[in-house]
C-alpha cells in the first residue's frame, strides 16, 4: 500500500465571483522511501499540490489518505496534530528564530511532545549532527551561512522523525555551492535514513537528486507514474 494515495483531487478558489481551479482530478501515489521531485511553470499548482499534501490546506473534492488516514476529512485541529506527528516542513526561507541559538530552534518541534528538556536537548543534538552542524548547536542565525540556517531547518524539520519531508524550493534562496550540498544533504536523508520526501522545485539540477520527477501543468500531472488499482 502507498504511504500517500491521492484520488481525484481538486483545489478551487474563491477570488470574488471568479472561481479559480488550481487541481483537476489529481491522480498519485507516494511510496515510503520515495523522493519526488515536483515540477512545472509558476502557477501550475506545485505548492497547493505540496500544501494539501502536508495538510496546511484541505481539498475542494478528492481525497488524501496518508498510512491509511484520511486527512482530507479531518478538522483543522485534527489536522494540526497529524501535522506535528507526521511531517517535516523544509521552505525555501529557513523560517529560524533569530534570537534562538540552532539547538533551541531545532527543539521547537518537540516543544509539542511530552518529551522533557534533557531528551529534546540530546533529539536536537542528533539531528545537528546528523546535517553536520553539531559545532554550531550554540549559533544564532545571524552568525550562520544561508546554507547552514537551511541545516538547522532541515534538523528542526527531522527531529521529530516525521513520516516524511515536505521541501518547497529548498535551494531557492542559496547559491549554487551551497543549494548542492543541501540536496545531497536531502539525498543522505532519502537513501541512508529511508526518510519519504515530496520536494517542489524550478532547478532541473536539483530534481536529478531525486528517485523520481513529476510534471505539473495548469493544475494536471502531466506524466505522473502509474496507478496501481
Amino acid at each position: 500500500m502507498a504511504l500517500v494515495s491521492i484520488r481525484n483531487l481538486i483545489k478551487t478558489y474563491t477570488r470574488g465571483p471568479e472561481q479559480i481551479q488550481v487541481l483537476h482530478g489529481v491522480n498519485m501515489d507516494i511510496d515510503q522511501g520515495d523522493f519526488f521531485a515536483l515540477m512545472g511553470p509558476s502557477g501550475s499548482g506545485k505548492s497547493t499540490l505540496l500544501n494539501l499534501i502536508g495538510g496546511l490546506d484541505t481539498p475542494t473534492s478528492g481525497d488524501i489518505v496518508v498510512e491509511g488516514e484520511h486527512i482530507s476529512r479531518m478538522s483543522a485541529a485534527q489536522l494540526s496534530n497529524w501535522r506535528s506527528r507526521h511531517v517535516g516542513f523544509v521552505f525555501q526561507f529557513y523560517n529560524l528564530m533569530p534570537m534562538l541559538t540552532a539547538q533551541k530552534n531545532v527543539e521547537l518541534p518537540l516543544l509539542l511532545t511530552n518529551l522533557g528538556a534533557a531528551q529534546r536537548k540530546r533529539n536536537a543534538e542528533i539531528a545537528l549532527t546528523l546535517v553536520g552542524l553539531a559545532d554550531r548547536a550554540q549559533h544564532k542565525p545571524n552568525e550562520l551561512s544561508g546554507g547552514q540556517q537551511q541545516r538547522v531547518a532541515i534538523a528542526r524539520a527531522i527531529v521529530s522523525d516525521p513520516t516524511f519531508l515536505i521541501c518547497d524550493e529548498p535551494t531557492g534562496d542559496l547559491d549554487r555551492h551551497s543549494a548542492e550540498e543541501i540536496l545531497r544533504l536531502l539525498q543522505l536523508l532519502n537513501r541512508e535514513h529511508g526518510k519519504t520526501i515530496i520536494m517542489v522545485t524550478h532547478d532541473p539540477k536539483a530534481a536529478e537528486y531525486a528517485s523520481h520527477t513529476i510534471h505539473l501543468d495548469k493544475g494536471e500531472l502531466v506524466d505522473a507514474p502509474a496507478i496501481a488499482h
